[in-house]
């Protein structure tokens, strides 16, 4: 549109476009390639297969390096880099991926449901790191903002339940996991948050 707006030749539009359109199919390239490391990552992590899954979180985080050099504003390849670094043990540089992805820059990038879940992963971070009050409650009002844009999320309410309950909030860690039973209750999460309910009504 700018260009079009300040008169630019239609043969440099054209040309323009073509590479834009170029370097966001060389950016997907990266993240799909990316994403199919990490995959490969997390299931020889839970083989205990240490090695080769740190080897390649590496490359996955590569990967979206380079996908991020070319389109720094896809939050898709901040989330991709996010992860494998968490795989790898680097979890304050993980939640400043997971920081930028979620940035007025990068998060429009995002649906809701998306963002949602990256917020829910965010939050998770954020208690794997430290058990300190104030990373709990930025926590909570990360699982807040993520049940809110995807209600569905059994696992997110659960999670919301048990940062609540580490606050001490029991009749909102109660409502929490009420609704967790009550989105999914097939899941096993249900089965956890109905026995969380029973202890906390005991």
């Amino acid at each position: 549109m700018f260009l079009l707006m300040h008169n630019i030749p239609q043969k440099a539009f054209a040309r323009f476009r073509a590479y834009r359109s170029l370097s966001e199919t060389q950016a997907k390239r990266h993240f799909v390639l990316g994403a199919t490391l990490f995959s490969r990552a997390e299931a020889e992590a839970k083989a205990n297969n240490k090695d080769a899954a740190m080897a390649l979180a590496k490359s996955a985080a590569e990967e979206a390096d380079k996908a991020i050099a070319i389109d720094p504003k896809d939050a898709a390849a901040h989330i991709l880099k996010a992860l494998a670094l968490d795989l790898q043990g680097f979890r304050t540089s993980a939640l400043d991926s997971f920081d930028v992805a979620l940035s007025p820059m990068a998060a429009k990038s995002l649906s809701n449901a998306e963002r949602g879940d990256a917020l829910f992963k965010r939050a998770k971070l954020k208690v794997d790191m430290s058990s300190q009050g104030e990373r709990i409650d930025s926590a909570i009002a990360d699982l807040v903002e993520s049940v809110k844009l995807r209600t569905d999320n059994a696992k997110a309410y659960c999670f919301l339940a048990e940062c609540y309950e580490k606050k001490g909030m029991v009749v909102e860690a109660k409502s929490a996991y009420e609704e967790s039973t009550r989105v999914q209750p097939e899941l096993m999460t249900s089965a956890a948050a109905i026995e969380a309910l029973k202890r906390l009504s005991s």
